[in-house]
């Protein structure tokens, strides 16, 4: 492999590190609710990974649809709009839960179970505190992500 510009190596997309590191605080996670709470089954670690994957997939296109509400929440000027958006903010909050048990149904049957509502909402909201937690813990207090190289 040769090295480009006198041995200096391309740098580590921070977008794609972050995602893959969110990929594998969502496996952690997962596999303590699989172990501790009997309603949430997985068959292999195979089927946790990708369980993972999808979760990453499906909670991305809901946090940006949760930004777009907000968004529109704040940039509401009539109390009509503003409860518009905040109904419209419940029910992507709400709604989500049932997006995601179904997309996992859909791909994996019974093979994987996330349990019902209750244990989809505290595994949603465990995956998002451990998330942030790790990217805090990464990142710093300062927010900023850090140039890895790829050596």
């Amino acid at each position: 492999m040769s090295d480009q510009a006198g041995g200096a190596r391309p740098q580590v997309n921070p977008r794609l590190a972050a995602d893959l590191v969110d990929v594998f605080v969502y496996v952690v996670v997962l596999n303590l609710f699989v172990e501790y709470l009997p309603r949430v089954l997985s068959e292999t670690f195979t089927l946790t990974l990708l369980t993972a994957v999808l979760l990453k997939a499906v909670l991305e296109v809901v946090l940006v649809a949760k930004q777009r509400v907000v968004a529109r929440l704040r940039g509401a000027s009539t109390p009509l709009g503003k409860v518009t958006a905040a109904v419209a903010l419940w029910l992507v909050a709400f709604g989500s839960k049932f997006v995601v048990l179904e997309a996992v149904d859909l791909v994996f049957g019974d093979r994987v179970s996330l349990g019902g509502f209750v244990s989809v909402t505290l595994l949603v909201v465990t995956l998002m505190l451990a998330r942030s937690g790790v990217r805090w813990l990464l990142h710093g207090s300062d927010g900023r992500v850090p140039q890895v190289d790829a050596r």
